[in-house]
């Protein structure tokens, strides 16, 4: 797919978004879907209390709808691996939506149960990684030549990596703006690396995931006109590791996905200390909140949170060698 194509991929998803983003939230506000605050989180979050949720449905719908529409531009057919990256989104954005109605309906900031939602995504990511190594019943379907056989370790560590990465984002996602920027920092990082591989659909699927986040941003930046709930972080967080388990990348997943990494690294090492030390390494975790109760302004901890996201990013660009 040339540079033109991924240009227009990328203004169709954020145009999408862009376009649809009033009524989507208009939509939401009639039907109650309004965000739950913690109330043990930082105060200055308790504004945000009501401000519409599950806007993520418009990135999901965005991004899939461009990567199609750039499938379908360059070959006129849908291949395997596009199939299985968009399947990966609509699998794991249902699990978020499902956990984002049930708090709306409830009334609280409890959806599924954590064990629920590691089981729905565990059995998603076991589907994908089933056709990445090739499951004979879906590739042969697709008619794909190229079956990349993994072996059980490996295949094992990409269901691992989906599920944690997918709640990575989740876990990133808690200011306004800061995951959708991440989001389209990391999608643009692995579009460039599929450029260089010369894959087609995750070169197609990075643009349209950055493109539609990006349009997001539009409404999600400070102070946040809707947020994307579950329904676009474990979407988002499922497709990078999906795109960088196609271009057998993990450590260009490690180094794009950085920053949601460190924030689910921070309540892992949060809860280890409190239950075995009593004490609280950070004042509250997922870190974000630790430099907001230290006196930063949440944009500035935005702000800084993009720029070690991006050098992370141009730094897995410039050692895979692309331009």
């Amino acid at each position: 797919m040339v540079g033109a194509q991924l240009a227009v991929v990328l203004a169709l998803a954020a145009g999408l978004v862009l376009a649809f983003g009033i009524p989507m939230i208009a939509t939401l506000r009639r039907l109650g879907a309004g965000q739950r605050v913690r109330d043990d989180g930082p105060q200055r979050h308790l504004d945000k209390e009501g401000t519409p949720t599950m806007g993520g449905l418009l990135i999901v719908g965005a991004a899939g709808v461009a990567a199609l529409v750039g499938e379908l531009w360059a070959t006129r057919t849908l291949s395997v691996e596009m199939g299985s990256l968009l399947a990966v989104m609509v699998a794991f954005g249902s699990i978020g939506a499902a956990d984002d109605w049930m708090k709306i309906v409830r009334g609280r900031s409890l959806g599924l149960k954590a064990r629920h939602k590691l089981l729905f995504q565990a059995v998603a990511s076991i589907a994908f990684v089933y056709a990445l190594t090739g499951g004979r019943a879906v590739l042969a379907a697709g008619g794909e030549a190229d079956v990349r056989q993994l072996t059980p370790w490996w295949a094992l560590f990409w269901v691992v990596a989906m599920t944690a990465t997918s709640n990575a984002v989740n876990l990133s996602d808690g200011l306004d703006g800061l995951a959708s920027g991440l989001c389209t920092i990391a999608g643009l990082g692995f579009a460039a690396l599929a450029i260089k591989a010369g894959d087609r659909a995750v070169a197609a699927v990075g643009v349209a995931l950055a493109g539609a986040c990006l349009g997001f941003l539009f409404f999600n930046r400070h102070p946040a006109r809707v947020f994307m709930g579950d329904v676009g972080s474990l979407a988002l967080g499922g497709m990078l590791a999906a795109m960088a388990a196609w271009l057998n990348q993990p450590l260009a997943l490690a180094g794009l996905c950085l920053v949601p990494f460190i924030e689910a690294g921070s309540v892992v090492v949060q809860v280890i200390s409190f239950k075995t030390t009593g004490k609280r390494v950070f004042k509250m975790s997922p870190i974000h909140h630790h430099f907001e109760l230290s006196g930063w302004p949440e944009t500035r901890v935005v702000v800084v949170f993009w720029l070690v996201a991006l050098g992370a990013a141009a730094a897995v660009v410039a050692v895979s060698g692309v331009a």
